[in-house]
């Protein structure tokens, strides 16, 4: 006699009942959070355009991310967009679904803080600004949207703790997209049609990009990576008009407590400087071709002096024609410091090279050069 598993009713239950349970273990086992990197954003009660609004959250707010899905883009049904189901950390812990765009989850965000770590003894060798809205990224790298952060706003101001050339992008535009990309979206193909001798920019085989030190109030991030077609070096205003026909690329002051680095980035707005002081400045000319992806990052040191009592500048020192690379470091506190840079020699060698500065018994400053560049003016 054949034998018959009996189950019950109430057995199938208690098996859908534990098969939900497992579900939802593993899906809260995943513990993953976000910070809201919109300026405002809305927690909404679907991904439909005419979804309610059910809770307004600002930058840095922490959600918790439940789960995620691509949906078709209204605008265009071949792309599709994120959206994440999260919950708020409001009285009535709201949930429901906002776009991707505006939350950086908690992995990344843990990305970018070891990118800062790595570079904290990093002094800033620059300002700048944006003069579009553009993406903060983790990597120099445009081909694709995996390692974008989030959007920075058109004015953002930053400090620059350095730069570089990468292989310039093949097909792509010479400045970001002003949009938001979707996620999963393709860099646009469109090539400018005019011809190379009117678009020196199809010339390039290079594009820069700078690495940017960012406050809290811009980004929850602290650094990450900007296209360089989208960003405007600030200059200080104190300074600016003492160019010589070369660019100025860095700059740092010399007679601000190098102690306290840092404050400037959490503090002030870093792409505005007013008060008159000293200064040392890292010069580069304009190449005569492309750029190349080893050049140097300045070509060319120049200290300038302030005058307190006549309220002026003046050039305590410009160095002969070198091949200088980052970063720059300034040492030192009150009358007596020295700043130091990477230098190729006479054969191809870099090495740290540091530039001592003090004042003479006139209260003049006056900067001591290395050996291997004092030779060099000489010849």
């Amino acid at each position: 006699m054949k034998l018959r598993t009996l189950i019950s009713p109430r057995t199938i239950i208690l098996f859908s009942m534990l098969g939900l349970l497992s579900g939802c273990s593993t899906l809260a086992s995943r513990n993953d959070t976000g910070t809201v990197v919109a300026r405002s954003a809305q927690i909404r009660s679907s991904t439909a355009v005419v979804a309610a609004d059910l809770l307004e959250v600002n930058r840095g707010d922490v959600l918790d991310i439940l789960d995620q899905i691509d949906v078709p883009d209204p605008s265009d049904n071949s792309k599709k967009e994120r959206w994440y189901r999260v919950r708020g950390r409001d009285e009535d812990k709201t949930e429901g679904w906002i776009e991707a765009r505006n939350i950086m989850p908690e992995d990344v965000l843990t990305k970018a803080r070891k990118l800062a770590e790595d570079d904290k003894d990093i002094q800033p060798q620059a300002a700048g600004q944006l003069h579009a809205s553009s993406n903060l990224r983790l990597t120099p790298d445009r081909s694709s949207n995996d390692n974008i952060m989030m959007r920075l706003d058109s004015g953002a101001s930053f400090e620059i703790i350095g730069w570089k050339r990468v292989p310039k992008l093949n097909g792509g535009e010479a400045s970001e997209s002003d949009t938001a990309p979707k996620p999963g979206s393709a860099v646009s193909n469109n090539k400018n049609t005019d011809s190379d001798e009117e678009n020196p920019e199809e010339q390039e085989t290079t594009e820069p990009w700078y690495k940017v030190r960012l406050s809290p109030s811009i980004s929850p991030a602290p650094e990450g990576w900007i296209f360089g077609k989208q960003v405007e070096l600030t200059v200080p205003s104190d300074v600016i008009y003492y160019r010589t026909g070369r660019e100025f690329v860095g700059w740092r002051r010399l007679d601000e407590d190098t102690s306290d680095e840092g404050s400037s980035t959490r503090s002030k707005d870093v792409a505005r400087e007013s008060r008159p002081g000293s200064w040392v400045i890292m010069e580069k000319s304009t190449p005569k071709g492309p750029h190349k992806l080893d050049e140097p990052d300045f070509d060319r040191i120049y200290v300038l002096g302030y005058d307190k009592h006549n309220q002026e500048h003046y050039t305590a020192y410009r160095s002969p024609d070198l091949e200088g690379y980052l970063p720059l470091r300034i040492d030192g506190h009150g009358a007596n410091k020295t700043f130091s840079v990477q230098v190729k020699d006479e054969g191809g060698q870099t090495k740290g090279m540091t530039y001592g500065i003090y004042r003479d018994d006139h209260g003049v400053m006056r900067v001591t050069a290395p050996a291997d560049v004092r030779s060099r003016r000489r010849r």
